[in-house]
């Protein structure tokens, strides 16, 4: 943690307005964060999870600038269409019929998949987890305070009516320049193409899994409530930053603050913090040129995936790290190589360093200029390429005390979140989960390996790496460095 007056200013991009600011917390010393979390009826794909390291490093930067930090995701297990825009089946729904399961153990199975893959991504907890279906009631009561001004009701539930608040849209700016990316089909009875429902009725002689009484039927809530009501019940209104990929800039979140608006009675959008939150901040896209990054098809990269063809999680934080969250990232399995690579080389300099010495309660002046570098790097709107750099510069200094040394880093890696303190360069080799053969069975070979070396007696050295290689498993005595094996 920095103080944070000893600082530049932490200046990060708002959605909103499309500028750079400077973050001027609502309450004093404090940063109160919402992140629109999984809707949990599918594993989540890698793409998804470049959001919530994102969100991770917004949380750590403000811890380490000295703010109290109350970050709350939500998970949403109840109200989210096929479609964004009101249209198609509930995915928990179709989901639970197309498994025959019960639409409770899906929620649950996937909520549990989710948050096993942010562990793996050392991804901090919030303070809270806020679950859609624990807060239906509060859903209700804030679309009847809403509904006589901005709602009506239509056989299908009830709609809100975009033209009712000042500025609808302008998060997304679809209609006023080339960046928005969202279309709205007309549908049937509703005012407006971009009205959305905030509650859908349960159409005549069927019966949903989730669904409860209201004044408009019985029924389920919509998608975009359910993060207006939650955000506010745990956050209030206004509070600091709402977070999430960039796909929900130009439906879900302009919706979110059009209820909002209706909610907390406010004015238009000149002044932020009428939306609900005083900063809007999304993280770009994650792509694969193959396509996989949809879960339509069935097949898409999931963290697992990776895992299983043996790369460390932590080397696909260091990938989503090596670019700047607003930028678009391109996945490959080359690119994903390369980052663990450069995990590896952090990891043994770290390792050489607890081999020396503990940690010290802190760094004297030669290591103050590089902290300074780097805190104006995470300041200056999350520039974690920069601020990589700035720990390999350190990582690489010579002739300077290590424990001190080892502090600066841990500092550095606390907002980084690489765990690079905690990790073993073991866990970092290449083991796919398919191979044949043990690590046990691997490390019993490169033990007489060693000896035959030892002995000179290289043809039998020879001979056991060969007996390796024919089980998919390369010996590195080349690597600078310093691998023993990787399997392929």
């Amino acid at each position: 943690m920095t103080d944070a007056a000893s600082q530049p200013p932490l200046v990060l991009f708002n959605s909103l307005t499309r500028r750079v600011e400077p973050f001027v917390p609502v309450h004093p010393g404090e940063a109160r964060v919402y992140s629109c979390g999984p809707t949990v009826y599918n594993y989540p794909h890698i793409g998804n999870m470049r959001a919530y390291v994102f969100a991770d490093v917004l949380g750590r930067t403000l811890s380490f600038r000295g703010y109290r930090l109350t970050h709350v995701i939500n998970i949403t297990d109840v109200g989210h269409l096929t479609d964004d825009a009101d249209a198609g089946e509930d995915k928990m729904e179709r989901m639970a019929a197309a498994q025959q399961q019960s639409i409770w153990d899906i929620a649950e199975h996937y909520k549990q998949a989710y948050w096993a893959d942010v562990r793996a991504l050392n991804i901090r907890q919030p303070a809270q987890w806020t679950v859609a279906t624990d807060y239906v009631p509060q859903m209700i009561d804030f679309a009847r305070g809403i509904a006589d001004k901005h709602c009506y009701e239509l056989p299908s539930g009830l709609y809100f009516d975009v033209s009712t608040v000042a500025d609808y849209g302008r998060l997304a700016r679809a209609a006023t320049d080339d960046e928005g990316e969202g279309r709205i089909e007309a549908v049937e009875g509703k005012r407006h193409a971009a009205d959305f429902a905030i509650w859908r009725k349960t159409p005549p002689g069927e019966t949903r899994q989730m669904e409860w009484d209201s004044p408009w039927g019985r029924g389920a809530p919509g998608w975009h409530l359910e993060c207006s009501v939650m955000s506010g019940a745990v956050l209030g209104f206004p509070f600091d930053i709402h977070t999430g990929g960039i796909d929900h800039r130009e439906i879900h979140h302009p919706n979110e603050i059009a209820q909002n608006q209706a909610h907390c009675c406010s004015g238009d959008l000149s002044d932020p913090a009428n939306s609900g939150a005083r900063l809007w901040m999304h993280n770009n896209f994650l792509v694969e040129r193959s396509g996989k990054m949809s879960k339509s098809s069935g097949e898409f990269l999931r963290l697992q995936l990776l895992i299983d063809k043996g790369y460390h999680p932590l080397a696909y934080r260091m990938m989503c790290l090596q670019a700047h969250y607003r930028s678009e990232l391109e996945f490959s399995w080359d690119g994903l190589a390369a980052a663990l690579t450069r995990l590896k080389r952090l990891v043994m300099a770290v390792s050489a360093l607890k081999a020396q010495t503990a940690p010290a309660q802190g760094w004297g002046p030669r290591f103050a200029p590089y902290l300074d570098r780097f805190g104006a790097a995470v300041s200056d709107d999350l520039n974690t390429p920069v601020a990589l750099t700035v720990l390999e510069e350190v990582a690489a200094l010579k002739k300077v005390d290590p424990a001190e040394k080892l502090a600066a880093i841990a500092a550095m890696d606390a907002v980084l979140g690489l765990d690079l303190l905690a990790l073993d360069r073991t866990a970092l080799r290449l083991r796919p989960a398919a191979a044949a053969i043990s690590e046990a069975a691997i490390e019993d070979v490169l033990a007489r390996r060693k000896e035959a070396r030892a002995a000179k007696d290289f043809a039998a050295s020879d001979a056991l790496r060969d007996e390796l290689a024919a089980q998919d498993v390369e010996v590195m005595d080349g690597d600078p460095l310093g691998w023993d094996w990787r399997l392929g």
